[in-house]
């Protein structure tokens, strides 16, 4: 996954919809979720604070830091030497 935007996203003259947050964060994934969530950030930046496409961004940025933080992991109860990952115990 790259951090760069698709060139529909990028284009200045594109409004930004809800459709597209929903694209960019449905199928995300523990190992990707912190990538999508600083792509949503920048596409919403610079929407007015009450848009409504601005809001349904930020509620994907909180669910989106959860998953990071928490969705991945490693070590079972049969593995208790291992650490958390990084990902998972430090704050972003």
């Amino acid at each position: 996954m790259s951090s760069h935007e698709s060139p529909n996203l990028s284009d200045p003259r594109h409004t930004v919809t809800a459709d597209d947050i929903r694209s960019l964060t449905a199928a995300a994934t523990p190992h990707f979720a912190l990538q999508v969530r600083d792509r949503v950030r920048k596409l919403i930046a610079g929407l007015p604070a009450d848009s409504p496409v601005r809001i349904a961004g930020e509620e994907q940025i909180e669910r989106l830091t959860a998953l990071g933080k928490s969705g991945e992991v490693r070590g079972t109860p049969n593995e208790p030497t291992l650490e958390p990952l990084n990902s998972v115990t430090r704050e972003s």
